[in-house]
């Protein structure tokens, strides 16, 4: 199968915009019914919070990538951690973010839920079985697979990534690693950022995570 790893970084098409994400507004009501549909899921493992801020990353995303199916990238971005709400909750800090925590079981079921998800609440808004099963080859494998199979593929997985550079998401993922805010910030420099496949994408993380140090003071307080 294809992958996009020989292209990295994919160069943009489209604008990017490297604002913080906190000043994009979203009052079209878009995807509405499908937040409702798992208003409970979003309950688990800070979804509340991770979610809405991956889905805004993703939409910038795909402004910079206007080929991209924008519908197949935001609904599963949207989904794509929606299982940590139905595997062993206190099993998820310690088997999902500790020692080898990628090839990690819990990360695996995670995905495999979250596919059943989509699959249970997809259908009954008038999604169809292609494209609820193209949700699905994105959500499964989305943490436990290095490769991105397709455009929308890579941007979902940049989105998710992306997250972790605004204050909120250093907050919340520091915490889950049981690192201070400038040992995290340092990861998310030499680890995370070279993870990223797109161009919109790195320069995003580099302009967040500029921000975030400069406000966090993690120079100093180390």
């Amino acid at each position: 199968m294809t992958t996009l790893n020989d292209t990295r970084p994919l160069p943009a098409q489209g604008t990017i915009n490297t604002s913080p994400i906190a000043l994009d507004e979203h009052l079209d009501g878009e995807l509405d019914a499908i937040w409702s549909a798992v208003e409970p899921e979003t309950r688990a493992r800070g979804n509340d919070i991770h979610l809405p801020i991956s889905l805004s990353f993703a939409r910038r995303l795909c402004d910079a990538y206007p080929d991209a199916d924008r519908t197949l990238v935001l609904v599963s971005t949207l989904l794509h951690d929606t299982g940590w709400a139905h595997v062993d909750e206190d099993k998820i800090i310690s088997d999902g973010f500790r020692g080898d925590w990628r090839k990690a079981d819990i990360r695996f079921q995670h995905e495999q839920e979250g596919c059943a998800v989509a699959r249970r609440v997809l259908p009954p808004l008038g999604y169809d079985a292609e494209f609820v099963e193209a949700v699905c080859a994105i959500i499964d494998g989305h943490d436990t697979r290095a490769e991105a199979y397709s455009l929308e593929d890579a941007l979902m997985r940049d989105a998710d990534r992306l997250w972790r550079f605004d204050q909120a998401g250093i907050a919340l993922a520091s915490g889950w690693f049981g690192q201070d805010p400038s040992t995290y910030t340092d990861r998310l420099e030499t680890e995370i950022i070279p993870e990223l496949i797109t161009e919109a994408a790195v320069a995003m993380a580099t302009a967040d995570l500029a921000r975030s140090r400069s406000l966090l003071r993690t120079k100093v307080l180390r």
